[in-house]
């Protein structure tokens, strides 16, 4: 068992106030795999302390100087890949041969592309007689999930970073490891003391403390709407900047002249992607009705090529949730589905054939879903995919929007012109055509109750810059 007894703060390692830890448990064994410090008040107090003390050197230190620290850093993950790679291998159940993939490759790509903007932030743009100029925002509070733990520490600390703003971040109790990685690579690089500082605790104890501090200028919060509404009352007293990346039951909408067989693979294999554990999986599948036995069938096959099982296996695609307490929110919903009526076509309550313990939830697809059923309005967080069926594509539009969140969204047409004629009329803040994925350039986040602000892209660096306009005379 990894056993971590100091915090990072200031430059150094730090002897937290409490001895408390808390224990973290590898989802597929159920065995301890890692202890970290339980911080609490005054370790926070002092990591934001040291934020806003190193926030002025690091906010006027050359931007060049800033990206070659990030620089830096892409490479010594590179140099830690293996690392991080276990990581989430041990604390989230992500099988070896995908873990990198999933959850490292993006990350060290995201430092650079950061790296890249950073010296943007010295433009001065003119408008007549008017100077506009960028400032980092300023000391920033991030509250990170577990489901993409280095993926989302990047999102935010890098732009945080480029902008030259400060940091004090906690990550997810579940999943503190590649923080921690992260610390000794800022450590290594010889990033200054005070920027990067790292506090590890309970999210119900510490979160509000950095939430609502008055020297902390903006919080960033991954996770669900429910915490997130928390995070925005405790920031509202100081009116701090709030980005949020929340909860999403996203859409993802087939036409009848798309290639069935593709689209469908592709809206299955996004769902089962990470165990189900993300935010913008597009969980509801609308299918036309001529076409919907005919898809129902194509799902069910392609969810039973899912190898569900030890992550250590190098023939696994599907790993356990990231937790038992995880696990019991997915069967609820699906124990949920089958009471509303909707047909189980494969999946269920039991757990996946020759495991015997884990966090385990077999790849489940629920068809004659319809969406006033709770499990196409709730976000499920596993690998549970609702299929429902409309007659023509006015309708189809109507109930991929009826929803309170507008995290991401999906379409599968003819061509790419036909999908992007449906993307445009979709409320999301990003839609996937035409069988599309992940980039660092496209802004992440969300309309509705899925959230406020952007991650990623040039967008995401603009949530930690204040723009000041001088006017001349």
């Amino acid at each position: 068992m990894k056993t971590i007894d100091k915090l990072y703060i200031n430059g150094q390692w730090y002897q937290p106030d409490s001895s408390e830890l808390l224990l973290i448990t590898n989802p597929a064994t159920e065995e301890l795999c890692a202890s970290v410090p339980k911080g609490n008040e005054k370790d926070v107090e002092i990591a934001i302390a040291a934020a806003r003390q190193a926030l002025q050197g690091w906010a006027t230190t050359s931007a060049k100087a800033r990206a070659d620290l990030l620089i830096a850093a892409a490479k010594e993950m590179e140099n830690r890949y293996d690392d991080l790679v276990e990581a989430h291998v041990v604390t989230m159940g992500c099988p070896r041969s995908i873990a990198g993939a999933y959850h490292v490759d993006a990350a060290i790509e995201g430092m650079r592309y950061y790296a890249n903007l950073a010296q943007e932030m010295e433009v001065v743009k003119e408008k007549g007689n008017v100077l506009l100029l960028k400032e980092p925002v300023g000391v920033c509070a991030f509250i990170n999930p577990w489901n993409y733990p280095l993926h989302q520490l990047t999102g935010k600390v890098a732009p945080a970073l480029a902008a030259g703003c400060t940091i004090i971040t906690k990550p997810a109790e579940q999943t503190p490891l590649p923080d921690f990685i992260m610390a000794e690579i800022f450590h290594k690089i010889g990033l200054p003391a005070g920027v990067f500082n790292l506090v590890t605790g309970s999210g119900r104890d510490i979160g509000p403390l950095m939430s609502s501090h008055p020297q902390v200028d903006m919080v960033s919060f991954t996770g669900s709407t429910a915490a997130g509404v928390n995070v925005a009352i405790a920031a509202a007293p100081t009116v701090k900047r709030v980005c949020q990346e929340l909860g999403g039951k996203s859409a993802l909408i087939i036409t009848e002249d798309a290639d069935l067989e593709a689209a469908v693979r592709y809206g299955v294999e996004d769902v089962m992607a990470n165990t189900g554990q993300t935010c913008n999986a597009l969980t509801r599948m609308f299918v036309p009705l001529s076409q919907y036995e005919q898809a129902v069938k194509l799902a069910a096959s392609i969810a039973l090529e899912q190898k569900v099982g030890d992550p250590l296996d190098e023939s696994t695609t599907m790993g356990p949730m990231a937790s038992q307490r995880q696990r019991e929110t997915v069967l609820k919903y699906i124990r949920l589905g089958i009471e509303e009526g909707a047909r189980l076509v494969t999946g269920g309550l039991n757990m996946p054939e020759g495991l015997m313990k884990g966090a385990y939830v077999k790849p489940t697809i629920f068809a004659d879903v319809t969406n006033e059923m709770i499990i196409a309005r709730e976000e499920i967080f596993g690998p549970v995919l609702c299929m429902l069926a409309y007659d023509d594509i006015e309708q189809a539009i109507t109930m991929a929007n009826d929803t309170i969140y507008g995290l991401s969204s999906g379409v599968f047409a003819k061509d790419q012109g036909s999908a992007l004629k449906i993307a445009r009329r979709l409320q999301a803040g990003q839609c996937y055509i035409q069988g599309s994925y992940f980039s660092t350039e496209a802004p992440f986040g969300g309309y509705k109750q899925s959230g406020n602000g952007r991650e990623w892209g040039e967008q995401g660096m603009h949530e930690y810059i204040e723009t000041k306009a001088i006017i001349c005379g």
